[in-house]
């Protein structure tokens, strides 16, 4: 039996509550991210965080491609030298952390490996950047951490 690729943190569980530090009511970082299995045929590594929840439809917090699949983590407020971040749906690129309006809001930090690099601009957005790697998914992971108001 295959081990699937995995992205977890040490920062919360699957499907648990964000620490605040990591939202629009702390300091707004991008939580430690963790990756493992990779598989070795990867070429590289791509993170989308979106929000489904969000009331004008999902939210894209957060947009990085090109990281190395060597790499095993992200450090809490930080980005992978030589990755490329896009935009996200705040108009800029960066980690916009979770911040709902109202109601709990599920933050899914999708993991991909693909078989290629990808040659996108900066300016590329979260669908630009979905319809380019349909073809080049090796596996894909997730983790989902949630966030709502009345959790501070």
């Amino acid at each position: 039996m295959q081990i699937k690729m995995r992205v977890t943190s040490p920062a919360f569980k699957n499907n648990e509550v964000l620490p605040v530090k990591y939202t629009c009511d702390g300091e707004g970082f991008n939580p430690p991210l963790e990756f493992s299995q990779i598989p070795p045929n990867s070429k590289s590594l791509v993170i989308i965080c979106d929000d489904p929840d969000a009331p004008s439809g999902t939210f894209c917090h957060w947009l990085i491609w090109n990281i190395n699949p060597q790499e095993t983590h992200i450090a809490e407020r930080s980005v992978p030298q030589g990755s490329i971040q896009g935009i996200t749906s705040s108009g800029r690129p960066g980690y916009v952390p979770a911040c709902p309006p109202s109601g709990s809001h599920r933050y899914v930090f999708k993991l991909y490996a693909l078989d290629t690099l990808l040659e996108l601009p900066s300016s590329a957005d979260q669908s630009q950047v979905e319809q380019l790697i349909q073809d080049h998914i090796i596996e894909q992971a997730e983790l989902v951490g949630l966030y709502s108001k009345s959790d501070q």
